[in-house]
């Protein structure tokens, strides 16, 4: 059994698409990270950064619990625990590898900065606007080059490469994309949705997102926004 505790953020929803792609038994602990959850000591325990998501593997290695924090970790973690998803071939594996990480190192935090200025941030900001939405197109044009020169973003076979990058891409309507000036990439969500394990995926995030929403209803909701109101709770909850 392996327990992942989370929210269906898009690095949530990267862990829960490779835990049903593996057939693994697994449950999800919600953590809001909307009411500050990611502060309890309990969380703390097994994420430091404070960041979901986070798990603990009931039969980890050696026997007992094992946890992890990090959503590329994990997914490396689980591939090896399972023997799937990651090439054995050792020029694939590192080209898997590679394509993993351009998400953790761009497209994660690219993606989160544009969604924040356009949607969260108290004051719009032309700069901050422009500067994160421009590199968001130039990453999906990174994609949809990649997608022309390989059937899937790591390698030639579906890895953890393609579910770490689709839960931060999915939303490509919402970005401007071009249908027609993407058609590598287009190729690559039709198959991506053709998943049982993604569909699953989505239908869960909605799921999840409505249990975990009904549950907040009456509660003090932190401005998980503020860098420095994080940096205090962190500090209060570490007796930093």
């Amino acid at each position: 059994m392996i327990e992942l505790h989370s929210t269906p953020t898009p690095n949530g929803q990267k862990v829960m698409i490779m835990l049903e792609e593996c057939g693994l038994e697994w449950t999800h602990v919600d953590v809001s990270i909307r009411l500050g959850q990611q502060f309890t000591p309990e969380f703390l325990k097994l994420s430091p950064n404070n960041k979901i998501p986070a798990i603990i593997d009931k039969d980890g290695p050696g026997g007992g619990d094992y946890t992890m924090m990090e959503s590329g970790a994990i997914l490396i973690y689980l591939a090896h625990k399972t023997g799937k998803f990651l090439p054995e071939d050792e020029r694939a594996r590192f080209e898997c590898l590679q394509w993993l990480m351009f998400q953790m190192g761009h497209i994660g935090p690219m993606f989160g900065q544009a969604h924040h200025f356009n949607n969260y941030a108290k004051e719009k900001i032309p700069y901050a606007m422009d500067r994160y939405n421009n590199e968001q197109a130039r990453l999906y044009a990174v994609l949809e080059n990649r997608l022309g020169a390989s059937e899937w973003i790591g390698c030639g076979d579906y890895s953890i490469a393609d579910m770490a990058n689709y839960p931060w891409v999915k939303g490509w309507e919402n970005y401007g994309v071009d249908e027609a000036a993407h058609p590598n990439f287009m190729r690559w969500i039709g198959a991506m949705e053709a998943r049982g394990a993604v569909q699953r995926n989505n239908e869960m995030a909605v799921e999840i997102r409505e249990r975990m929403a009904k549950d907040a209803e009456g509660k003090q909701e932190i401005n998980m926004f503020d860098t420095k109101e994080n940096k205090d709770m962190l500090a209060k909850a570490t007796g930093g």
